[in-house]
Formats: structure tokens, C-alpha cells, sequence
């Protein structure tokens, strides 16, 4: 039986679910060098507003995305940092896919010319989803940051939009 997967915005009252997937995504190892689930509130200062996209799937948050943005410079305002993660339990089923290609959409309606993401050199599951949707590889920075006393390097991709130029 296929599952139906619904692409929806999320607020506060999705924190709990929300939280609960990132930390899932910090406790892998490769997804972020953060260690701690922020608060809401840090959150939501730290993501814009018009770009928080969940997926439903079977009446459950299977994954999320947001965007926040590089810099408050006002030159660099159509410029933002994606973040992207999917319960392991939904893993390999084409929610990322879905959500990304959905980011981006949301992303050009809100005015954004270029995305961004710094994704662990071993995530290739996670860069394969991007440079499938138009990212493409820039650089890297070399052992950018330790997690847990481990050098880690950091693939650096972007995508400019064909919309807005």
C-alpha cells in the first residue's frame, strides 16, 4: 500500500515532533555539529518564518525543513542556509526529495536567489539529495570543526535560483 505524504507549514505546536527528528539527526553524528536541541524560542529567532515545511506521513511528522538566514547584511537577504532532516524511520522513502524540492519552491516565492548548504564530507545520502536538485559542490572547508574530539570537513554546495536573477 503507498503511503501519501502531505507537505505542510509548521509553528510552535510542532516543536515537540520537530525537536524529536533534529535530535535524531545530532545523534547521528553527520548531520550537524550542533549537540543540543535548542529551545523554540532560539529556533525560531535563528529560521525564517515563510520557510518551515514538514512532512505528514500516516497522521506523523516524517521530516522538516527551514531555512535560515547567512547574514544580516541587507545585500545577502536572498541568501539562506538550508536545514533538512527525516526521522530514521522514513529514511530512503523520497521525503527528502519531497521536502527539499518543496523548500525550494517556498524559498523563490519568498525571494530567495541562492541556497546553501555545509554538509559533512561523510553525509553522502544528504549531498546526493541536494546536488540531485540543483546544488552544486564549491569547496569545502577542511577539518572546520571537532564533534566529539573529531576533525570533521564540511562540503560546501549552493543553488541559484533560474527564477529570480
Amino acid at each position: 500500500m503507498e503511503t501519501t505524504i502531505k507537505i505542510a507549514y509548521f509553528t510552535q505546536e510542532d516543536w515537540p515532533e520537530i525537536s524529536s527528528i533534529y535530535k535524531e539527526g545530532i545523534d547521528t553524528g553527520t548531520a550537524t555539529f550542533e549537540t543540543q536541541v535548542p529551545t523554540w524560542k532560539a529556533w525560531d529567532i535563528s529560521h525564517v518564518k515563510s520557510c518551515r515545511i514538514k512532512a505528514i506521513s500516516k497522521n506523523t511528522i516524517a521530516g522538516w525543513a527551514a531555512l535560515s538566514p547567512t547574514s544580516k547584511r541587507e545585500v545577502y537577504k536572498g541568501v539562506a542556509e538550508v536545514s533538512i532532516y527525516i526521522t530514521s524511520k522514513c529514511r530512503g522513502l523520497g521525503i527528502g526529495k519531497l521536502l527539499l524540492s518543496k523548500l525550494i519552491e517556498e524559498s523563490e516565492k519568498a525571494g530567495f536567489w541562492t541556497l546553501q548548504a555545509g554538509i559533512f564530507r561523510n553525509n553522502k545520502a544528504s549531498i546526493d539529495l541536494h546536488t540531485s536538485l540543483g546544488f552544486r559542490e564549491i569547496g569545502y572547508r577542511e577539518k572546520v570543526a571537532k564533534l566529539n574530539d573529531i576533525w570533521y570537513d564540511n562540503i560546501l554546495l549552493e543553488r541559484r535560483s533560474k527564477i529570480i536573477i
